[in-house]
């Protein structure tokens, strides 16, 4: 995976490691989304080298809804904390994932 520091990597398939962040974020997500969700599937994902790590992940949330999330995963030397830095909902399987 080739990663241009600042810009975002070409989408692809949800890893163990991006569900586990999304296990991790979920609370935070249901918080800010105002709903409890029952499904929280990653699909896919795009990241961004920074002082850290962005990920953009596309999540399935039941039905025919999705919602992206942008986390933020700090330097390993900060701890590997993840912060929830924003949700987008209303999403459907076929929405690209985009910079927010």
């Amino acid at each position: 995976m080739s990663l241009l520091c600042g810009g975002t990597s070409e989408e692809q398939d949800a890893t163990d490691e991006v569900q586990k962040i999304c296990d991790e974020v979920k609370p935070h997500a249901e918080e800010k989304a105002g709903k409890t969700f029952d499904v929280f599937t990653a699909k896919s994902y795009k990241s961004q080298l920074v002082a850290g790590t962005n990920y953009f992940i596309k999540v399935h949330v039941g039905g025919d809804d999705f919602v992206h999330l942008r986390v933020y995963k700090m330097l390993p030397h900060a701890g590997e904390k993840l912060e929830l830095h924003g949700i987008q909902t209303s999403k459907a399987h076929h929405d690209p994932i985009e910079y927010f």
